[in-house]
């Protein structure tokens, strides 16, 4: 599986994923998506993540056949795995051109808007990818972020259940259901989804914080509840 690719999201309260933001999922293979390879040993390169290779021999596959959308795909992945985003988004461009319908694609290449800040086209673009992959987990995954990004915590709940739908082990997801719960004020759902998350991995840490957040938080309003009654009562 290749590099993720963090998005930074602005969470008020909640940890996401140890210590950091929840990463946004790559499709999970550009050497291996549901296309055909382009070329074997390019898409070996790829696979390898031997990503100067994998460029130098998929620009060669290029320059034969300048029409193979699928080794445009892969050569922007692999420019983007290299942090070279400007040459990463020029051969996305132009495998949609060459006419490529890959849901990889477009979830890639919705990562790259949301990068630069364009989280309104970042969207349209992931969710173009739920609609050509429904049945893959990192699409719904990361339409929710994006959904909980804007502020749109209804859809990011049911595609964050979408995605464990598909894929119940995610503890990434899980651990997000739960922020998105408690962004949404449902604290009671919020610290179930936590407490069965630390039954199924007591090791996952950011659940075990955020229980401990939400314990301190709630404490807080009811020793400021008091607080309030005291001086309602004084009056």
């Amino acid at each position: 599986m290749f590099t993720n690719r963090g998005l930074a999201l602005l969470l008020v309260v909640f940890i996401t994923a140890s210590g950091q933001w929840p990463p946004l999922a790559h499709a999970s293979d550009a050497a291996n998506s549901d296309q055909a390879v382009c070329d074997p040993l390019a898409d070996y390169y790829l696979g390898m993540e031997d990503y100067p290779d994998a460029i130098r021999r998929h620009r060669e596959v290029i320059q034969n056949d300048p029409g193979n959308a699928l080794a445009h795909y892969h050569l922007g992945f692999a420019y983007g795995a290299i942090g070279d985003h400007r040459d990463e988004l020029n051969q996305y461009d132009k495998a949609i051109a060459l006419g490529l319908n890959d849901w990889q694609l477009f979830l890639n290449l919705g990562l790259l808007y949301a990068d630069d800040g364009q989280v309104d086209s970042a969207v349209d673009l992931v969710r173009l990818a739920t609609l050509l992959g429904p049945y893959r987990p990192e699409t719904h995954f990361n339409l929710g972020l994006l959904d909980e990004r804007v502020g749109l915590y209804q859809p990011a709940e049911q595609e964050m259940l979408l995605s464990l739908r598909l894929d119940p082990d995610q503890l990434d997801a899980r651990n997000q259901l739960g922020v998105i719960y408690a962004e949404e004020g449902n604290y009671r759902r919020a610290r179930e989804e936590w407490t069965d998350l630390l039954a199924a991995d007591p090791e996952y840490s950011p659940a075990r914080l955020n229980l401990a957040l939400l314990r301190n938080l709630e404490q807080g309003r009811l020793k400021r509840a008091k607080q309030l009654s005291g001086v309602t009562h004084a009056q």
